[in-house]
């Protein structure tokens, strides 16, 4: 009993001082003074910071520096018939290509945020920015150059500003554009995927695979550094418009510039507009709510899919905060 309250205590002060770390350092936003920039310029040598399509005022230190979230570059899979350890109702990020389908658990996208992985034979990138929520998939090749991507500790309207380690560009994983750079205003392509239960992946992949972490001491995997966020009242780092229709930590589903409130959907279960398909179950956990994340809320899980015809196809879409909306799509309306 001893040992286990030395361990709970233990992971708690881990985890207190992860979540210190991340809103550490400025935690305001301030002017890309030249001071600021100098810093930058130092830390990021090789990064053409003549070259934006974002003021970089909207820029802000996250806390941790360049590649302090370290991402997954040597992703370790098992098969979905080995037990990984994951609650039923955990949260994966489903992906798959022909009959490569792969689940990347949120208990290690927390700790990691990005996940450089090839599947099928396509290079991709698979992140998470907790402070937005965003979970998204995208091919790593631009031009005929495949990147890899790392974080680098920085944040625009609290979303994941992630970097290419061939030419040492920041992108905005929201958008998946380079913002700052010499590959400033490409953008990359976003795949269809879904964050799901791990029972729904397990049962409709039940030949795919699953990521587990190289060194399970490595992070205190299992809890989340961000244990009642979901719940607040404001976003951390942000300081731009809110929404006024809903609250703005409330979730939203989004599908390029529209979006509709996540309550209005689990009260009806399914909407149709035009050729989308929206639908909600329960069964999944947030990760952003309890410290330990099997003792979170459910918030269920989204699927949304376009009409091909007879058949519908999955399309890409986020389960996002309704400030994230705003902030990225500032005359976009939420529906519900």
């Amino acid at each position: 009993m001893r040992g286990d309250a030395r361990r709970s205590g233990w992971r708690r002060r881990e985890v207190g001082a992860a979540l210190a770390l991340l809103v550490a350092a400025t935690g305001r936003a301030v002017a890309a003074s030249d001071e600021r920039l100098d810093r930058w310029r130092a830390e990021w040598p090789r990064t053409d910071f003549g070259r934006t399509t974002v003021p970089l005022a909207e820029i802000r230190d996250g806390g941790p520096p360049k590649d302090g979230i370290p991402p997954i570059d040597r992703p370790l899979f098992l098969p979905v018939a080995s037990p990984p350890g994951l609650d039923e109702r955990e949260p994966v990020i489903g992906f798959g290509i022909g009959e490569d389908r792969r689940a990347y658990p949120l208990r290690y996208l927390l700790w990691h945020e990005i996940v450089n992985d090839e599947v099928d034979g396509l290079p991709v990138a698979v992140t998470y920015c907790p402070l937005c929520n965003t979970a998204i998939v995208f091919d790593r090749r631009v031009e005929g150059r495949t990147l890899d991507f790392g974080t680098t500790g920085k944040l625009r309207r609290s979303d994941l500003v992630m970097y290419d380690r061939q030419s040492e560009s920041w992108w905005q994983q929201y958008t998946g554009e380079a913002i700052v750079g010499a590959m400033a205003g490409r953008k990359l392509a976003m795949l269809p995927a879904r964050l799901e239960s791990w029972a729904e992946f397990r049962e409709r992949a039940s030949e795919g695979r699953v990521l587990v972490p190289e060194n399970r001491r490595l992070r205190p995997y299992g809890l989340t550094p961000y244990a009642g966020y979901d719940s607040g009242r404001v976003p951390l780092l942000y300081d731009g418009p809110l929404p006024e229709a809903v609250p703005p930590l409330a979730r939203v589903v989004v599908v390029g510039e529209r979006a509709w409130a996540l309550d209005l959907l689990r009260e009806r279960g399914r909407i149709e507009v035009d050729d989308l398909v929206l639908s909600w179950h329960p069964g999944q956990l947030s990760v952003l709510d309890a410290q330990r994340i099997t003792a979170s809320r459910e918030v269920g899980s989204v699927r949304v899919r376009r009409r091909r015809g007879a058949a519908l196809e999955d399309v890409v879409h986020f389960v996002t905060f309704a400030f994230v909306f705003k902030a990225f799509v500032p005359d976009g309306r939420i529906e519900g």
